[in-house]
Order: C-alpha cells, then sequence, then structure tokens
C-alpha cells in the first residue's frame, strides 16, 4: 500500500532568522539530484496547517511546458530563484508561522495506459502480459521550514525543515510485476532519494536527518522485501 514519504531535518540551537538561509541550501539542492533549479510556488501557514495562507505567491513551473498563471508566462524561465522565493516568504517571520515552497522532482514512474476493463480481460485470458511503460516524470515536492512556535512546536517531531516527497510509490511499486528494466528504474528512484537526502543534510548544515512514512513503515525494509520477492 502506498504511503506517503518524508524527510525531517534538525538543526542544533537554530534561530528564526537563520531559518531562511537553511531554506535556501535545502531547494538549491535538488538541482544537483533530478530536481529543478526554481521554485513553483511559496506559501505562509500561520499558527498551523488547518488555517488559511497569510500568503501565496506562484511563481511558475520550469519543466513541463507551461506555467501556472497569465502573469509569468512571458518569462523564459518560469519559477523563482530558491532565495528570492524564500526572502519574499519570509518578509512575514514570526514564531507561530511555517514556510513551504513547491519544487519540481524528477522519478522514474509507471506510465497509465488507460486499458479498459474489456481489454484487460481479453489480455488476461490469453495469459498475455503488458509490458510496463516507465517515464521520467516531475512531481512536486514541498518543502516546509517551522517557527518554533507553530502547531504547538512541531518542529520537535516533524523538523524544522521536513521535505514531503508524497506517494512512495516510486520507490517500491508494490502493485508491479517488476522486470529487470523496472527494477533499475527502482533502484535509481532510491539512489536519487538517498543521494538527495545526504546531499541537503551537508549542505544545509543539519546535524539530524530522518526518512519516515506517514505509516510509520520502513522504507529500507519494504525495499529490502519488495526486491528480495522479485529475485
Amino acid at each position: 500500500m502506498a504511503d506517503t514519504l518524508y524527510l525531517s531535518l534538525w538543526y542544533p540551537n537554530l534561530r528564526l532568522e537563520s531559518l531562511g538561509e537553511k531554506l535556501c541550501a535545502v531547494l538549491s539542492g535538488f538541482a544537483a539530484h533530478g530536481g529543478e533549479a526554481r521554485v513553483y510556488a511559496a506559501t505562509v501557514w500561520p499558527v498551523n496547517w488547518s488555517e488559511a495562507p497569510v500568503f501565496q505567491r506562484i511563481y511558475g513551473r520550469m519543466a513541463g511546458g507551461g506555467t501556472a498563471n497569465a502573469q509569468e508566462s512571458s518569462q523564459s524561465s518560469p519559477g523563482a530563484d530558491p532565495r528570492q522565493a524564500v526572502e519574499e516568504a519570509l518578509e512575514l517571520l514570526h514564531d507561530d508561522f511555517a514556510y513551504e515552497f513547491q519544487i519540481g522532482w524528477k522519478l522514474w514512474e509507471l506510465e497509465t495506459d488507460g486499458e479498459s476493463a474489456a481489454e484487460k480481460a481479453e489480455r488476461d485470458g490469453k495469459g498475455g502480459l503488458r509490458p510496463l511503460r516507465w517515464a521520467r516524470t516531475a512531481r512536486l515536492v514541498r518543502v516546509a521550514g517551522y517557527g518554533p512556535l507553530f502547531d504547538a512546536g512541531a518542529y520537535e517531531q516533524d523538523g524544522h525543515i521536513r521535505i514531503d516527497f508524497g506517494s512512495d510509490a516510486p520507490f517500491l511499486e508494490e502493485e508491479a510485476e517488476l522486470d529487470r528494466a523496472g527494477a533499475l528504474h527502482v533502484e535509481e528512484n532510491v539512489r536519487q532519494l538517498v543521494e538527495l537526502a545526504t546531499g541537503v543534510e551537508k549542505a544545509s548544515g543539519a546535524t539530524a536527518r530522518l526518512l519516515w512514512s506517514e505509516l510509520g513503515e520502513s522504507l529500507a525494509e519494504r525495499l529490502a522485501e519488495r526486491l528480495g520477492r522479485r529475485n
């Protein structure tokens, strides 16, 4: 079953005024590990995640052949430089605010072919297997920096900075029968994830990091079991 995957980063004695530099270092690390160099959107959340944002700006996308709004359509490279996006969002600097940024990150993912139920039944009746088709697809990743009082001190559990990667399916594809090519794509995704986690930890000066899932299951254990079943 697909789960949501997170990376949490902690920094010793972090002052709120230093949060921006840490966010810039993390966002800038994506370009070296399969991600985009520019930020898609910035949002500032007050008090907790259930409140309405007090600031939001959509800059657009570099990947995917389009922009989010007409205002940005004239730019040759949609999106904002990480430092620009962070500086604009952190103009509203408060202890009980969280600062969220969206950035593109490419992974190998299974393509959906739109096969009808009748076509699938006919193929299954003949004992045929449709070959898996993979594509390097950009997904939006959410990078959030926490003020110390946001959501009753949620940073203690979630990290001063938390990266929300979305579904962990590209790292496991548990519902698919992986052939050798598919297994290599999954392994490449995992390697890219590990390299990104190591890279942003080092670049931002984090002293602790944790890769975790919403359901509390270990990605490493699930991956070992998954690849073990294939072999």
